[in-house]
C-alpha cells in the first residue's frame, strides 16, 4: 500500500519540528546537533517527519525534516538521524503521534544512579503525565544503550511502562512520546521535571 505525503505536508510538520527543536535547544537540552524529534503523517503504512542529521537544532527550518519509513529509513528529503528508526519503533509500539528525543544532564545523571529504573510517587507533577498525584508509585524504565537501533527498540519494548511515555537510556538520553507533538513536549518537560528533582533530592 502507498501513501501520498506531500511536500506541502512535509514543510508543515518540518515547522511543527523546528519550532519545538528551537524551545528544546534553547533549555539546553539539545546542545550542538544533539536530540531528535518527530511526528506521525500517516500510519498505513507508518510514515514519519523527523529532524535531519547534522544540524543544530537551535537553528532548525522547515526544509530541516526527512520523511522516513516504519524502518526508519528515507522516503524523502536528506539524510535523517540515526535514531530515525526507534522513532518509527517507538510510534508503532505506543501509537503515539510525536517522539521526543533530548539529551539532558539530569536524564543520563538519574539514568547512571538508578539503573533498575526511577521511581516517582507523591508528586503533584505526575498529573502531567496523566498519573495521580498521590498514592501511586510510577516507573520511569532505564535501559542499557546500543548503537543498533534495533536492539535498543528491543530493551525500550521489553522495559516499557504504559503509565511512563518515557524512557531513559542510560548514558545518552531521554525518549519521551505522545499523541501529538504538543502533547510529547507537555511529558517532555514534566518528565524532565521529574528527573531534575530526584537529582535534586539524591
Amino acid at each position: 500500500m502507498s501513501v501520498d505525503i506531500s511536500d506541502f505536508d512535509l514543510a508543515e510538520a518540518g515547522a511543527v519540528l523546528a519550532a519545538e527543536s528551537a524551545r528544546f535547544a534553547s533549555f539546553g537540552w539539545m546542545r550542538g546537533t544533539s536530540g531528535n524529534l518527530s511526528v506521525v503523517l500517516a500510519r498505513d503504512p507508518l510514515r514519519l517527519a523527523v529532524t535531519a542529521s547534522g544540524h543544530d537544532k537551535g537553528e532548525l527550518t522547515a526544509r530541516d525534516v526527512v520523511l522516513v519509513d516504519g524502518a526508519g529509513a528515507a522516503v524523502a528529503g536528506g539524510r535523517p538521524s540515526a535514531e530515525a528508526e526507534l522513532h518509527a519503533r517507538v510510534a508503532a509500539l505506543t501509537g503515539a503521534g510525536a517522539v521526543v528525543h533530548v539529551h539532558t544532564v539530569a536524564s543520563v545523571a538519574m539514568g547512571h544512579r538508578s539503573p533498575e529504573g526511577i521511581v516517582f510517587r507523591d508528586v503533584e507533577m505526575l498529573k502531567g503525565i496523566g498519573q495521580p498525584a498521590h498514592d501511586v508509585e510510577v516507573t520511569l524504565p532505564v535501559i542499557a544503550n546500543s548503537q543498533d537501533m534495533t536492539v535498543l527498540g528491543d530493551r525500550l519494548e521489553a522495559a516499557r511502562e504504559p503509565r511512563m511515555p518515557a524512557v531513559v537510556v542510560a548514558g545518552h538520553g531521554l525518549y519521551v512520546w505522545g499523541q501529538s507533538p504538543r502533547q510529547a513536549r507537555h511529558h517532555t518537560e514534566v518528565v524532565e521535571w521529574l528527573l531534575e528533582l530526584e537529582l535534586a533530592r539524591r
